[in-house]
């Protein structure tokens, strides 16, 4: 995204000769943003010198005014205009660079869109045009003009092309592969086309064609990072006896290519750990200092069961002052391993930063194992410290706390803290949504409809809510109308959630609609093989007389959660045992 400082005036000229009528403009061009792309030489000349209407000039000064003002819209409105009446090449630059800078991506591309016609050839122009058509979904059209750049002898980014390719429409996909190929005979030796090709085909599960296309990219760049890394993907499905062969040869011919051994060494995580622990090894004496590489050996000698070499590792991270906590999570889990738990709460207790992603995972650890050892107390100190050093952070960490205290099943101390936080944060969703659930297991049913219908008062389209008082009513009680038109609303509201599906084939069986029912159940299975849905949607089939269906059912729910206690509950109240659920 171009910085704001490249936003010059563009009307000095014209202010100078304005009294005189004779207004012209020398536009200064933006800062060129294809740089990347073409030497100096190649980037286009100044546009000529040329005048602009009078009536042109006041609306440019509003811009131009607006803009160092900051008030970007009427800036952006008014070049957008202007850029349109005068169809000059360096009004339309600048308004594609303001769009660009206030992420208007329609009318960037409306901007850059006059700007190509004007300047058909201009590095940054077709550059930037093809990226916003890709961002589009539109890959297709954004080809010809990363070809524009190629016959100018730059160096477009042609792979930027596969960007979303999984999500796009068959008919798109098929237009880029033609697109592509038809630039085969102009660019025999773009390597970047070429790898653009391979990668397309390997997508569309042309395993041949893409090999094909592979050995012209190597025989030209045979170190070249992402074909030798597609070549090595090909050859592990197609079963080859040594699939790394030509990673191995790169780098024994460029052994300094950490690039390309940082990818074989992940590669080799998923089916060789000690050699990737030897690449990493290499890595790191090449590079002592990178406390990535550090902590990447650290944790594959943890999984490889070398704790001993994993704590080396992690204390050069700290001793670097790297990835701190990382560092110390790591540290904690080991210890935590060994049985060590003073020690593993202390190095979780060391994990401090609260955008790091173990910062909620190491306090979550230290609750459970202060719980573990019959010390709730110490762990309710531990999240009051906590809250008291980070109160942005107090629902999350109310939250956590609950639910440590549900896992250990001590539901009212749970209770009691949920209260707590509510009373400190009457306006949190989700710590209310967290009570109602909890009243539902301690049988205050009151205090689970009163505080959902709350959440709903204040959100009555919030499905999750909808979806919970519908299910629990329709479960726990007989006000099945009421329940099933909240789990009809709610099902307004996410057609194809799976839950909300599943409540609305329960309560279409509770209703005696068990045919209507079976419908929902089964695309709730299908979307969420749980075995509560296998509860309910074995059920349904039993009493439509489908039994091979219903035992199958419930098999598949069983390998899932042998001990699931509605499960079980329901095939105790049919008068059904495990081995009747045996394949015939």
């Amino acid at each position: 995204m171009p910085a704001l400082k490249m936003f010059r005036p563009i009307l000095t000229s014209a202010l100078l000769l304005a009294a005189s009528g004779c207004a012209s403009t020398s536009v200064a061009p933006p800062e060129p943003h294809a740089e990347e792309h073409a030497s100096p030489a190649a980037v286009a000349p100044e546009p000529p010198e040329r005048a602009f209407p009078e009536d042109s000039i006041y609306p440019l000064l509003i811009a131009e005014f607006a803009l160092r003002r900051s008030a970007y819209d009427t800036a952006l409105d008014n070049y957008l205009e202007q850029a349109d009446r005068l169809r000059d090449p360096g009004v339309s630059a600048h308004t594609t660079h303001l769009a660009q800078f206030m992420k208007r991506e329609p009318q960037a591309l409306e901007a850059v869109r006059l700007w190509v016609e004007l300047e058909p050839g201009h590095p940054e122009a077709n550059n930037t045009l093809a990226t916003l058509l890709i961002r589009q979904g539109r890959p297709a059209a954004a080809v010809p003009h990363l070809a524009t750049l190629a016959r100018q002898g730059l160096q477009p980014n042609f792979p930027m092309l596969l960007g979303g390719f999984r999500e796009l429409p068959d008919t798109e996909q098929q237009a880029l592969g033609e697109a592509v190929n038809a630039l085969e005979d102009d660019f025999p030796d773009d390597t970047r086309l070429l790898l653009t090709r391979a990668l397309i085909l390997d997508e569309l599960e042309q395993a041949e064609a893409t090999g094909a296309v592979l050995e012209q990219l190597l025989a030209l760049e045979p170190g070249q990072t992402q074909a030798l890394l597609l070549d090595a993907k090909l050859r592990l499905e197609a079963g080859h006896s040594a699939p790394f062969q030509r990673i191995e040869e790169a780098l024994a011919a460029a052994p300094d290519n950490s690039s390309l051994r940082q990818q074989y060494a992940r590669l080799l995580t998923r089916s060789d750990v000690d050699a990737a622990r030897r690449q990493f090894e290499i890595l790191s004496a090449q590079s002592p200092r990178d406390g990535d590489l550090l902590l990447s050996l650290a944790l594959l000698n943890q999984d490889n069961g070398d704790t001993l070499a994993a704590k080396a590792y992690l204390r050069q991270v700290l001793a670097l002052e790297q990835r701190v906590d990382e560092a110390n999570y790591y540290l904690g889990r080991i210890a935590e391993e060994e049985g060590r738990p003073e020690e593993a709460i202390a190095a979780y207790s060391r994990v401090e930063d609260p955008e790091s992603r173990e910062f909620f995972s190491a306090r979550g650890r230290v609750g459970r194992l202060l719980i573990q050892r019959g010390d709730s107390s110490g762990s309710a100190e531990f999240f009051d410290l906590q809250r008291q050093s980070y109160p942005e952070l107090r629902e999350q960490l109310y939250a956590l706390e609950s639910e440590l205290l549900i896992q250990a099943t001590l539901l009212d101390p749970s209770m009691a803290l949920l209260n707590q936080a509510l009373a400190e944060l009457p306006e949190s969703t989700s710590l209310r949504y967290s009570r109602a659930m909890l009243g539902e297991r301690l049988d205050d049913l009151a205090l689970m409809e009163s505080d959902l219908r709350h959440i709903l008062e204040q959100d009555p389209d919030n499905a999750t809510a909808l979806n919970a008082l519908g299910y629990t009513l329709s479960n726990r009680t007989t006000r099945y109308d009421e329940a099933y038109a909240l789990i009809a609303r709610a099902l307004e509201l996410a057609p194809e959630e799976p839950a909300i599906l599943d409540s609305m084939g329960w309560v279409l069986f509770q209703l005696g609609q068990a045919e209507a029912a079976v419908g929902y159940l089964q695309r709730a299975w299908d979307g969420l093989p749980d075995p509560e849905v296998a509860a309910h949607l074995g059920e349904v089939l039993w009493t439509l007389g489908e039994k091979q269906q219903a035992y199958s059912v419930w098999r598949d729910g069983l390998l899932r959660d042998p001990e699931h206690d509605l499960l079980q509950e329901t095939l105790e109240r049919l008068g059904i045992s495990v081995s009747d659920l045996r394949p015939q």
